[in-house]
């Protein structure tokens, strides 16, 4: 079991992939002996400003949303910097759908009137200041000071993190598009044999490293309330990889959500389980954790991301 911080609670958004990558990373250095909690709503709010230019800037042909995948956590922080959860954002409960439609209507307007960048962005940077609150430039931490960019830097290096993902339409070590919904930005991930993908989440994890979980919590198996997540088919020592690839393709595996896996552990009988930290609060028997067996695991993992130096 690594250490994690706090479980979180992402209420009705749609924003898994950050609380899950910034757990993860959370993880990574509580292991190495340091303590931080990373604001999700600066993410937030690097994301909707991001919406607004790019929106405004083609016409209204890209993608407005708050979804994402785990890399767009990371391309985000790369981007913009980040910031401590004390130091910015009114904590939980925030609605970032709803506060994404209303920066899409001045987004909308915005193109309308033709009005440039700088007169609308103001008024989505005030919109989302008082959704948010005001940020800072200056971040203050053991007695040092770091700007945005600094901050996210000395938690997460640029190229620190591997997204790995295991799939038979794509040649096996060999870098792809991964085709997601969520993959807006067409983000790349390193495509392994499904054997090598699970030994590489073990050897993270046991090592005690971060590692954030991409996949599909649609099967009647997975409950939050109960806080298990396991296959009701077996399908025993049938081909996994031939069976993933199917369920991909004809839309029975789908990217529904992220958490991070901060343990692995078995039952009485001896199934083999995964700990994942999840962002749903904490009202379920393990205080917002979830017990995702190594079946479900191997069958329904979209992508993860972990360090590359491990």
């Amino acid at each position: 079991m690594n250490k994690y911080t706090p479980v979180r609670n992402q209420g009705r958004s749609c924003n898994c992939w950050a609380y899950a990558m910034l757990s993860a990373i959370e993880t990574e250095h509580l292991m190495r002996g340091d303590s931080v909690c990373l604001s999700v709503a600066y993410v937030m709010r690097s994301l909707l400003r991001d919406n607004y230019r790019n929106y405004y800037l083609t016409g209204g042909k890209t993608t407005f949303t708050t979804r994402g995948m785990g890399q767009t956590l990371i391309n985000l922080i790369e981007r913009h910097g980040a910031v401590p959860d004390y130091s910015y954002g009114y904590g939980e409960n925030i609605n970032y759908t709803v506060l994404c439609n209303r920066v899409r209507m001045l987004s909308e307007a915005a193109v309308r009137h033709r009005a440039g960048l700088k007169l609308y962005g103001k008024k989505v940077d005030d919109m989302i200041d008082r959704a948010l609150g005001y940020p800072s430039e200056h971040v203050f931490m053991y007695g040092a000071e770091y700007t945005p960019g600094e901050f996210a830097r000395s938690v997460c290096a640029p190229g620190e993190y591997e997204a790995i993902t295991s799939f038979t339409h794509h040649k096996f070590y060999n870098r792809f598009v991964l085709e997601t919904e969520d993959n807006w930005e067409r983000n790349t991930f390193y495509n392994v044999p499904l054997d090598t993908m699970m030994s590489l989440i073990d050897n993270a994890v046991r090592k005690g490293h971060g590692v954030c979980w991409e996949g599909d919590i649609s099967e009647p198996g997975f409950s939050f309330e109960k806080g298990i997540a396991k296959l009701d088919e077996d399908y025993g020592k049938n081909n996994i990889q031939e069976i993933r690839q199917k369920h991909f393709e004809n839309y029975e595996t789908t990217d529904d959500h992220c958490m991070a896996i901060v343990g692995i552990g078995r039952d009485r009988k001896g199934t083999r389980y995964y700990i994942m930290k999840n962002s749903w609060g904490t009202d379920n028997p393990y205080n917002g954790l979830m017990y995702v067996s190594e079946n479900y695991v191997r069958m329904k993992t979209v992508a993860v991301y972990m360090p590359k130096e491990m």
